[in-house]
């Protein structure tokens, strides 16, 4: 199916609800609705110059979508586009294409992650964009490594939640300082895979 804003139409767009919901409408009517958190197993988004493809998997079931952006010059199309993987970016890895002008200051998540090994005193922690390896989460956790993590893993449905009384009943818990030591045992064995 084919959807364009021409004519009497009014305009499609994306909008990004704080839920970390992708919505598409074209005036009072809705498209599709697209949940972001914690979908990057089951959603993959690619941008290809002024486009964003999506494709879902959901319950075994694949489909795909495409968004092309439209602007006064093909370049203004794909600033626009690269605007709207930018705040993607926030909720899941998007991949780009060469030809693609990427926003400022962003490394497409295809990209590998350069990071900062060991911890130097007063050092600038390195700001990620993207997605991280397994191996970088788990040295970050460690304290291994200085980055900043992308907005991706800064969404939680924890952080909602006053967390004080949730913190003192696990320090209260005679057993809590073994699981601590249990899971550093686990990071630690996922370093050495």
């Amino acid at each position: 199916m084919v959807f364009e804003a021409d004519g009497d139409k009014p305009g499609i767009f994306l909008k990004i609800l704080d839920s970390g919901y992708l919505l598409v409408l074209q005036g009072q009517e809705s498209f599709d609705t697209i949940p972001l958190l914690c979908a990057s197993d089951s959603c993959k988004v690619h941008q290809k110059s002024d486009n964003l493809m999506f494709r879902f998997t959901v319950k075994g079931e694949s489909r795909m979508m495409r968004m092309q952006f439209d602007g006064s010059s093909k370049a203004e199309a794909i600033k626009q586009c690269s605007s709207a993987v930018k705040k993607l970016m926030e909720y899941l890895p998007v991949t780009t294409q060469k030809d693609t002008l990427p926003a400022s200051n962003q490394t497409p998540a295809g990209d590998s992650v350069p990071v900062k090994q060991g911890k130097a005193v007063g050092a600038e922690p390195v700001v990620v964009k993207g997605s991280l390896s397994i191996e970088h989460l788990t040295q970050h956790f460690l304290g291994g490594t200085a980055v900043t993590l992308p907005q991706v893993y800064r969404h939680s449905s924890l952080a909602h939640i006053d967390l004080e009384p949730v913190l003192r009943l696990c320090l209260l818990d005679p057993s809590f300082p073994a699981f601590v030591e249990n899971v550093e045992g686990e990071l630690r064995k996922l370093l050495e895979e």
